[in-house]
């Protein structure tokens, strides 16, 4: 009889189901399949299954101890990840503009610190944002998250006696029942998708099947019809399937194959212990760590627009790197024969040391390692978020009407208003108008004064029937235009040809759809940015014809930006303002 968790008895079939994990998230985020980022549901599983049958077969051996077990966490996972950092940062250095290396160094110290889960929540907040396909350490919120039950789950097992170890099994039922509760509970989704408190129910339920079947064998020949199930889940998208369902299946799944499969089923070995399926199971971490590296950076300074050939290179290049980081950095330091604990805190320490020293250098000079004259930014005179804070400037503006001798514009709306705003400040006509802003109508006490004020407002992205709720007269009403420049200046920035300023991008998906409809449904009444600078090719310029980014993030303007619209709107303004000055 095989034990299901005898961390002696080794279990090839578990390589298999991680290399189907690998293998789905890195097709996800090359875009071939739908759910494939539920591959990380898939290895918190596992994680929990094989981390508690350790611990319990220790503590029953009374051979168990922290120390050790905090050993062998570090000497799996952190040397791939402090090589995975530096290398993300140096690359970084070479080729960043400063708001993204800037966010590039606090992923590093959070990535180092077990912690990146939590720094995208507390920024980014969504997984699913276009921008993460830039960050080469987007992937590693789940290691934060992996790290952080591995520092306290342990203890759950210290905390409860040898003699009272019957109620480990209901303690981690009461724990996982909560967790899971928490997940299905309205907290905001990204909460739930970065927090271990909702996912620690995945975990938990890995461990809870280690224990109850701790000394049972179920060799079961429907355990392939479970294997294919989730490979199907994992590559197809089922519209029917709320995504809670979802994960729940896929969580449930897992956890059938690991309690069903194993070397002496012959039903499930035909697809998990499949030699190369297990090869790629052992290079899984390496596959995992390296492939959004790869992914992020040939997006933001190899090629604009990533087509197969790309991706199979990228997949070829992971696949290559992997199977190198396995035995040159993996399987040394795991083997204490090779690198004893001295000479592992030693080389850890100063790379640990080398990358948080660097990023936090980076940090605090706010990305500017070096002049960037397209954005306006010098070394000598570091501004941190300066280009937020232009954007930011117009919430000055939130008070009443004073001047009786100027045009009053109203500016409602959240930052593209915002730009407008702007806009109106760079163009000649600032000087006989007077800015009121409003972000959030709905709550602003002083709304309807001040429209009633207004000669003109100035409204982004309004629905016709808003405005009518809100009381805002449509004779007043301009509705602010979408914009776009494409999705990272990354790529614009990294370009070596001559015609370096004379670059032009497509637009993002949605936008041009998006403006079309506007411009339709408000006809004369609509400031079209796109239709100023869009050519036949439907594409933008990006920088203007003073070699300046239009936008540093792709969406909001620069000062330059703003300078650059409001000669191109001159005519507008001249039709609007001259006549309201008469």
């Amino acid at each position: 009889m095989i034990s299901l968790v005898n961390n002696k008895t080794y279990r090839n079939d578990i390589d298999g189901l991680r290399a189907i994990a690998v293998l789905a998230v890195i097709a996800f985020h090359l875009g071939y399949i739908s759910n494939g980022f539920l591959g990380v549901d898939v290895f918190f599983v596992i994680s929990g299954f094989l981390i508690t049958g350790i611990i319990y077969n220790e503590m029953a051996n009374n051979v168990f101890s922290l120390v050790n077990f905090y050993l062998r966490r570090i000497r799996r996972i952190i040397p791939l990840a402090l090589f995975i950092s530096l290398v993300s940062l140096i690359t970084g250095i070479a080729t960043m503009l400063p708001d993204d290396l800037e966010n590039l160094a606090q992923s590093v110290i959070a990535t180092n610190l077990f912690s990146n889960n939590i720094l995208q929540a507390m920024t980014t907040k969504n997984y699913w944002d276009v921008v993460n396909e830039f960050k080469p350490l987007m992937h590693t919120w789940s290691l934060g998250v992996e790290e952080q039950y591995y520092l306290l789950y342990p203890l759950l097992f210290i905390l409860v006696p040898n003699k009272n170890r019957i109620w480990l099994l209901p303690v981690l039922l009461v724990l996982a029942a909560g967790s899971l509760i928490l997940y299905l509970s309205s907290y905001q989704e990204f909460c739930k998708f970065y927090f271990i408190f909702f996912r620690f129910w995945e975990l938990a339920v890995g461990g809870i099947a280690a224990i109850a079947l701790k000394n049972r064998l179920i060799n079961h020949k429907y355990s392939i019809l479970l294997i294919l199930f989730l490979i199907s889940l994992l590559c197809f998208d089922f519209y029917f399937v709320t995504n809670e369902l979802t994960l729940l299946i896929t969580v449930f799944l897992t956890l059938g194959i690991l309690v069903t499969s194993n070397s002496e089923n012959i039903y499930s070995s035909i697809i998990l212990d499949n030699k190369l399926l297990g090869f790629i199971g052992k290079i899984s971490f390496s596959m995992y760590m390296w492939h959004q590296v790869l992914l992020a950076y040939t997006r933001y300074f190899v090629v604009k627009e990533l087509k197969t050939k790309h991706l199979i290179a990228i997949f070829i290049l992971t696949l290559s790197f992997s199977v190198i980081s396995y035995f040159i950095i993996e399987k040394p330091f795991r083997n204490k024969g090779m690198i004893n604990t001295v000479n592992l805190f030693w080389i850890l320490g100063s790379i640990f040391f080398l990358t948080n020293v660097l990023a936090c250098y980076i940090y605090i000079n706010a990305g500017i390692l070096k002049d960037i004259p397209e954005l306006n930014v010098s070394k000598s005179q570091t501004v941190r978020n300066l280009h937020a804070k232009y954007n930011a400037r117009i919430r000055e503006y939130d008070v009443n009407f004073k001047k009786m001798d100027r045009i009053n514009v109203l500016v409602i709306g959240n930052s593209f208003a915002r730009d407008w705003g702007n806009v109106l400040l760079e163009s000649k006509y600032a000087d006989i108008i007077q800015i009121s802003y409003i972000e959030e109508p709905d709550m602003h006490k002083e709304l309807k004064t001040r429209a009633d004020k207004a000669d003109i407002i100035y409204y982004y992205n309004p629905v016709l029937l808003h405005t009518r709720k809100l009381g805002i007269q449509e004779k007043k009403l301009w509705v602010v235009g979408t914009k776009n420049f494409g999705t990272s200046n990354g790529i614009f920035y990294n370009y070596k040809g001559n015609d370096y300023y004379k670059q032009r991008t497509s637009l993002a998906k949605g936008f041009l759809e998006t403006n079309k409809r506007m411009l339709k449904e408000w006809n004369g009444k609509y400031i079209d940015y796109i239709g100023k600078v869009i050519d036949d090719n439907q594409t933008v310029p990006v920088f203007t014809p003073f070699h300046k980014f239009i936008s540093q993030d792709c969406r909001h303007l620069t000062k330059a930006g703003a300078q650059y619209y409001a000669q191109l709107f001159e005519h507008e303004f001249e039709h609007v303002f001259d006549k309201k000055n008469k």
